[in-house]
């Protein structure tokens, strides 16, 4: 490392040395113009294989494995998602009082992202709401819904997303794992959460990504890649949501959780998604993904 860092110091050298020989030789004075033309290529030439060396040796413009492996990972599990699910939603109280929903869901990853679409009911026969999620390769995500008293979907104003979904401590946005899918990521000190041992991977939300959130820190588990703990803060208030993962398995090669609790920093009591059953290879199509017939219910997605 050494040697090739006192290399790419010797070339930049070099040339710098040839510069300061043409400017006193009496050569200069015939032919400037081309003179300090080739000067200036040299220079070029230089910096160019200055920072390719030091992109080797250096550790700000070197690539973190880790780093790499954690996004690889997060995002092909993603991408295999192929699924049907049915449970409840289960929203406690502070002094204890339960409010269970049903949950019917099921996902796919198309060419052009991952498609989610699930039906939540109860506890009375007429309160349903049904979402479909649209998220792309680029994490873009939109969503559509019908809710409870209307008959057609319709996009879900932005304004809406953090809304409480049938009132529990889960946002519509927080069905879809778009952080992983950002372009800012980074990682921090590894910890320990619980028994496992964790990458802690910080995704923070940029000028074109379309969410609520600043950032996402996960812990996620170093030998499944599988997150174990996730802390959202949301933007301007900085309040926090936090979900803890339960019952981890794999299924057709794909890990994921039975139970999924969420809490909101400030606010007593928390919410419970449990998957009671489903298959983890649904082999859906298009067609299993139609909410209906669109409508306007405002603001368009962008």
């Amino acid at each position: 490392m050494g040697a090739i860092r006192s290399l790419a110091v010797y070339i930049a050298m070099t040339f710098l040395r040839r510069i300061v020989m043409l400017s006193r030789s009496r050569k200069f004075g015939r032919y400037p113009e081309a003179m300090w033309a080739n000067c200036a290529l040299g220079t070029i030439q230089a910096s160019i294989a200055l920072l390719v060396l030091l992109s080797v040796v250096h550790p700000a413009f070197a690539v973190n494995p880790d780093l790499e492996t954690v996004l690889t990972g997060s995002r092909q599990r993603i991408e295999k998602l192929d699924y049907r699910a049915t449970g409840r939603i289960t929203r406690v109280e502070g002094n204890g009082k339960r409010t269970s929903y049903k949950f019917v869901g099921k996902a796919h990853w198309f060419p052009d992202g991952l498609r989610l679409l699930c039906e939540i009911s109860g506890p009375g026969s007429e309160e349903k709401t049904s979402l479909l999620l649209h998220m792309s390769v680029s994490g873009h995500v939109t969503i559509e819904a019908v809710l409870p008293g209307e008959k057609a979907a319709s996009v879900l104003p932005f304004e809406r997303w953090n809304d409480p979904l049938v009132g529990t401590d889960f946002s519509y946005e927080d069905m879809v794992e778009s952080q992983f899918f950002w372009k800012n990521q980074r990682l921090l000190a590894p910890e320990k959460y619980g028994a496992r041992d964790c990458f802690v991977l910080k995704s923070m939300s940029g000028f074109q990504d379309r969410t609520y959130y600043d950032s996402v820190t996960s812990w996620i588990d170093r030998g499944i890649l599988y997150p174990v703990h996730v802390v959202k803060t949301l933007r301007r208030t900085g309040q926090q949501r936090e979900f803890i993962y339960y019952g981890l398995r794999q299924v057709g090669g794909v890990w994921s959780a039975t139970q999924v609790e969420a809490k909101v920093q400030g606010k007593p009591g928390s919410s419970m998604l449990v998957i009671e059953g489903g298959s983890g290879k649904a082999n859906l199509g298009r067609k299993d993904f139609d909410i209906g017939q669109s409508g306007d219910r405002g603001t368009k997605a962008k």
